[in-house]
């Protein structure tokens, strides 16, 4: 412990954590090494140290979305998931830096200041977990979580070099999680390695009285299972539109072409299907995830917690008016518009309703696609990772970098990004795999194999 405490304050200037658990952290550790001389049985995840992003309910703890609107207030329950770790004898060593209310694809948007990306600090991290993946892949914790909306785990993941897992919709309970969209949002876990992905899956996952949308069966065996499907041939599909479309990077296009060769060669079936929906995708996904935020951020009003305006006001919508203006950044604001506006009379049936039956669509072409394949494989992101400020003053573009992993989202199904290649920019990249919703163990096992098989990659992680 006090050797994580020593990196993460050797490298403050990366901005990845808004809390530090140090004293409560080290004594905690002293405790379960204790616990140990005694020869007690140990919890699964003991002493083992975990960051939280900063959406995640920690009693007692500061929780504030990185944002002003939540200036000073502190958690009065657990998620979860915290609870889940705790009795298996994790650590929490602290919360982790992120865009506001989780809306983002650079960490940039956020009341603490921008996090960087610890291979090169003139580049963001990725959004909106850039927090907890930067502290993952520049050693400051063993396994942190983030939230993943529309890729906020995987894109970040793909950018940092590490592995970054959103699992299926109702896998982990969302109960601590401050929503942005609750019909797409799930916790998810960002490490250096499969193994430690499966076990932290293991111990948190499973259904919870807290959630109603939780019903994946508790106790589910990840960790041992990982080598237990022999090598076997599987039926791979990838999308035609996603390789042929224009703004994914030339050198990623043809890593990602020779990675297919590979499988093929391997003695999987890989097959180039059609997939004429994904210009469909972006749109649909931004519209229903700011409706909902829309309807989520409502709750942020200064009367009851958080930030409040002190400015002389008239009337209690004039209060609403100034607090929210001043409570919230940019990036949210633009988005509590956008969804008010899909939302209001006269609009609502030509944006949230299409965009509705757009998704249906989706969920059925996504079944069928899994009747005749195991998995689905993409690049995570049509880039590297950019430059800060790059992208900040064009939001279309910043939306369209989220072309790949909002799909798993608006379906349902677990997605993972996992950390294979190196740009000649020095950058890291990765691929993206999607199974049928709750096969989290198929997706693992695979991804495990797809480590090992390039493990001469030189790992980009500090």
């Amino acid at each position: 412990m006090r050797f994580f405490l020593q990196r993460i304050e050797a490298s403050a200037h990366l901005n990845a954590f808004v809390s530090v658990y140090g004293d409560e952290a080290l004594a905690r550790a002293k405790t379960l090494d204790e616990k140990r001389k005694t020869g007690q049985p140990i919890g699964k995840m003991h002493g083992v140290i975990v960051g939280l992003k900063d959406v995640i309910a920690y009693k007692d703890h500061p929780l504030t979305a990185s944002s002003k609107s939540l200036e000073g207030f502190v958690s009065i329950y657990n998620a979860t998931v915290v609870d889940r770790l705790l009795q298996e004898e994790a650590i929490i060593i602290g919360h982790l830096n992120c865009d506001e209310f989780a809306m983002g694809s650079t960490n940039e948007n956020s009341v603490y200041g921008k996090v960087l990306n610890a291979l090169d600090e003139t580049r963001v991290p990725g959004g909106s977990s850039g927090g907890s993946a930067v502290a993952v892949q520049a050693g400051l914790c063993m396994v942190s979580l983030g939230s993943d909306t529309g890729g906020s785990v995987r894109q970040p993941a793909d950018f940092c070099g590490i592995v970054g897992f959103k699992p299926s919709y109702g896998c982990i309970s969302r109960y601590g999680l401050i929503a942005y969209a609750s019909s797409f949002d799930q916790i998810g876990i960002f490490t250096k390695n499969i193994p430690d992905l499966a076990l932290t899956l293991e111990v948190i996952a499973g259904q919870d009285t807290m959630d109603s949308t939780s019903h994946y069966p508790a106790g589910t065996s990840f960790s041992g299972r990982l080598n237990e499907e022999k090598e076997v041939p599987l039926r791979i599909a990838i999308f035609k539109e996603a390789l042929e479309h224009p703004g994914l990077d030339p050198e990623i296009k043809a890593r990602f072409r020779k990675f297919a060769r590979d499988l093929s060669a391997a003695g999987h079936h890989v097959e180039i299907i059609d997939f004429e929906f994904l210009d469909y995708i972006v749109p649909a996904y931004y519209i229903l995830t700011t409706a909902e935020a829309s309807s989520n951020l409502s709750r942020y009003d200064g009367v009851k917690y958080g930030y409040r305006s002190m400015a002389k006001t008239v009337d209690l919508t004039d209060f609403y008016k100034k607090t929210r203006s001043a409570g919230f950044g940019r990036e949210v604001k633009r988005r509590i518009l956008l969804g008010t506006f899909v939302l209001s009379a006269g609009y609502y049936d030509a944006y949230f309703t299409r965009a509705q039956q757009v998704r249906k669509t989706l969920v059925d072409k996504t079944n069928l696609i899994f009747n005749d394949f195991d998995i689905i494989c993409s690049p995570t992101s049509p880039s590297t990772a950019f430059r800060i400020g790059e992208k900040m003053n064009d939001p279309i573009s910043m939306y369209l970098a989220d072309i790949y992993t909002v799909y798993a989202n608006l379906t349902g199904i677990p997605g993972i990004s996992i950390p294979l290649f190196r740009h000649t920019n020095g950058m890291p990249f990765g691929i993206q795999a999607m199974t049928s919703r709750f096969k989290e163990l198929s997706l693992l096992q695979f991804s495990h194999r797809l480590m090992q098989q390039y493990k001469s990659y030189e790992n980009p992680t500090l």
